[in-house]
Parts: structure tokens; sequence; C-alpha cells
């Protein structure tokens, strides 16, 4: 972690690229999903350009809590909160099961949190400022966590992984030096993020997109990043908050006025 001190804060300007990709993608998904007729057989969008929504949130959210603020919990906080604020409208998506399900900021705010705290915890013994019971402690307490809440978020166990360890491979692409065995290393560090992302699907579509979009963003925080060019339309900062639960309020409200609730 001494390394990664005295190495400059690598460039952002590909989230307000993602954000816009995120958004997209997303919104495809679940128009595809909820809206749209099933005999449009618009199935393969939902597959293929959907499935890049999430590893790109998670993405982004461990691009920042790692590199962004100094203060992840807090920004976990403000995740969670747009969460609650989706939650009803989220409630109203037609499911095959009735099995009650945490929407995704939830997951994304519960994987920060772990990611966070597993590193600050890490930082804290490395500076033999914590004991080594305590850190074996909060470990099986982030393994308790993790298991019991993988049965209430969107994604599962899968999903609270992701960030985690999108955190831990970022971080060690980013310190990677033209070393041989640093470089293996980095590349070694990024496996588990990369065969989570395959486990969240179950077609060969979905898992390549999956595992693609995070590939693409592994080779951002290698330092690709640096090639991204400024994006001259930006994101307003409401839109980027709202959008999430303003469109499952909308699909909601659709949904209603056809007939398909209730």
């Amino acid at each position: 972690m001494a390394q990664a001190a005295t190495l400059p804060k690598p460039s952002s300007r590909w989230t307000a690229w993602g954000q816009w990709l995120a958004l997209f993608t997303m919104t495809v998904d679940h128009l595809t999903r909820y809206v749209l007729p099933v005999s449009w057989e618009l199935d393969w969008a939902g597959s293929s350009i959907g499935r890049i929504a999430f590893p790109l949130f998670a993405a982004m959210v461990a691009w920042h809590g790692l590199f962004n603020t100094r203060n992840p919990l807090r920004y976990a906080r403000r995740i969670l909160v747009i969460g609650m604020v989706a939650q009803l409208p989220y409630m109203l998506m037609p499911r095959e099961s009735d099995a009650f399900i945490l929407n995704v900021c939830f997951t994304l705010a519960s994987g920060l949190a772990i990611g966070a705290l597993v590193r600050l915890g890490w930082q804290q013994y490395q500076r033999q400022n914590l004991p080594f019971g305590w850190v074996l402690a909060g470990a099986a307490a982030g393994v308790t966590l993790w298991y019991l809440l993988g049965f209430w978020v969107e994604y599962g166990h899968n999903g609270l992984l992701l960030i985690p360890l999108m955190m831990f491979a970022m971080q060690a692409l980013r310190e990677t030096s033209g070393d041989f065995y640093n470089r293996l290393w980095a590349g070694l560090a990024a496996f588990p993020a990369l065969w989570i992302a395959g486990q969240m699907n179950s077609s060969d579509m979905a898992k390549s997109f999956t595992v693609g979009t995070c590939i693409g963003v592994l080779v951002l925080a290698a330092g690709a990043a640096r090639r991204i060019p400024d994006l001259q339309w930006t994101m307003p900062r409401r839109l980027w908050l709202s959008w999430y639960p303003g469109h499952f309020a909308l699909i909601a409200l659709w949904l209603l006025i056809s007939g398909q609730l209730g």
C-alpha cells in the first residue's frame, strides 16, 4: 500500500462515458424485461446489451471507492439512499418469484462497504495498528454478513463479491511496474473478479458481455484510463441520482395503466 501512496491519482474521465453507457444498457435491459411485448422476441438485448449494466455500475463504484473518495462508507450510504427510494417501484416489477429482493443499489452499497472495510483492516494490520486476532474476527464477521445478505439482494452472493474483488484487482493493476513478477501478480489478482463475473449469468452470450465489461475496466485501471478523452456532454448530477428510481416509477406507472399490474 505504501507504493500506491506515491502514485499519481488515476484519470477518471472514463466514468463520464461510463455513466451514459450504464444508464442506457440498464434501461434497455428493463424495457425488454418489463415493458416490451414478448412477441417482439428481444430477449437477446437483455442477454447482451443488458449484461453490461451491472458490472459497469460495480466497476464505477469500485473505482470511485478506491481512488476518488476519502470516505467510501459515506459514499455507500448515498447509494443506499437511492436504493431505499427505488425499492417500492422496484417491488412492483413483475417477477417469476414472489420472494422479497432488495434492489441493486443495496448490492452496490453493501459490496462497497465490504471492500472498504477489508481494505481498511488490511492497512491497519500492515501498520501494526491492528492485532491479527482482530483481523480474523473481522474476516469472520464479513463472511457471515456476505452469506446472510446474499440471499436478499439482487445478483446475490456473486454480486456482493464483485466490487471488493474489482477493488483488489484495480489496486494491483494500478501498482503494476515493468517487473515481470509484478505484472504476473497483477494478472492473477484480476482472475477472481473475472471468474465471479462469469458466474453471474447462465448463457454464454450474457457471460461474455459481463466478463468483457470487467476486462475493459481492468485495462483502464492498468493505465489505459489516461488515454480516454474528456466527454463534452457530462451527465447532470440530478439525472444520475434520479434515473434509477425514476425509471422504475415510470415503468410501474405504464404497467398500471396497461393493466399489467394488479
